[in-house]
């Protein structure tokens, strides 16, 4: 991946039966990229070959927004709620 197809992104942890705990990243692509299965391969193994095995994200959702607060943090609960 020579350019970063996404423009902002959220990682939370969202619970799991097997592992206790999984990475779930929540994107906003940039306007040249489609949301595709191929993509979010291609974005786990980008993030696992750079992270530990551990962080690399098992769950990717694309998203057209990310919710933010007044001062333009991202809201992270607000997507640990709705999982």
């Amino acid at each position: 991946m020579s350019i970063h197809p996404f423009q902002k992104f959220a990682v939370v942890g969202k619970s799991d039966k097997e592992r206790t705990e999984i990475v779930k990243a929540f994107i906003v692509l940039n306007n040249d990229f489609k949301s595709s299965e191929e993509l979010k391969i291609q974005i786990s193994a980008f993030v696992k070959k750079r992270l530990a095995a551990h962080a690399y994200p098992r769950e990717i959702e694309f998203l057209s927004k990310l919710p933010k607060t007044p001062s333009g943090k991202i809201q992270r609960f607000i997507h640990r709620q709705h999982m």
